[in-house]
């Protein structure tokens, strides 16, 4: 990892930007920054996304195996501390969250061992919250 961790700013389309703002901010906890008619910044975890709406997206979303699961080949998400990404996992499941993938541990007592689960917002974007016991493997191979 790099001595100063940037923020990254990402786009990314939804079809209902009230539901939107509604599973970021409400949902996720995201403080909402700027907006306009048509997208609303946000402070996800420290980064910028932003959400700009669309008329419809007909991205097709592949997926890669890993570890058992097919992954959502387009995702984003965040690393969070252990205690967050638990405290998250139970507010999702205590919201009835449908995942893509349940929150688990992958790759149990490898490099890179990791908690992670996924879900999709209201516009079918997929993210992924993870967590490392250990720091050092985020970047192991």
């Amino acid at each position: 990892m790099t001595k100063s961790l940037r923020p990254f700013h990402l786009a990314i389309p939804v079809t209902d930007l009230e539901k939107a703002e509604e599973f970021y901010c409400d949902l996720l906890r995201c403080d909402k920054g700027r907006t306009a008619s048509r997208w609303i910044d946000l402070n996800f975890f420290g980064h910028q996304v932003t959400l700009h709406l669309v008329d419809n997206d007909d991205a097709q979303t592949l997926t890669n195996p890993v570890d058992g699961d097919s992954v959502p080949a387009r995702h984003f998400g965040v690393v969070l501390e252990m205690d967050d990404w638990r405290q998250l996992a139970a507010r999702l499941e205590d919201n009835c969250c449908e995942f893509l993938i349940s929150p688990r541990i992958r790759f149990a007592g490898e490099v890179g061992e990791q908690a992670t689960l996924f879900l999709l917002d209201p516009s079918g974007n997929a993210l992924e919250f993870k967590s490392f016991a250990d720091m050092s493997q985020l970047f192991a191979n």
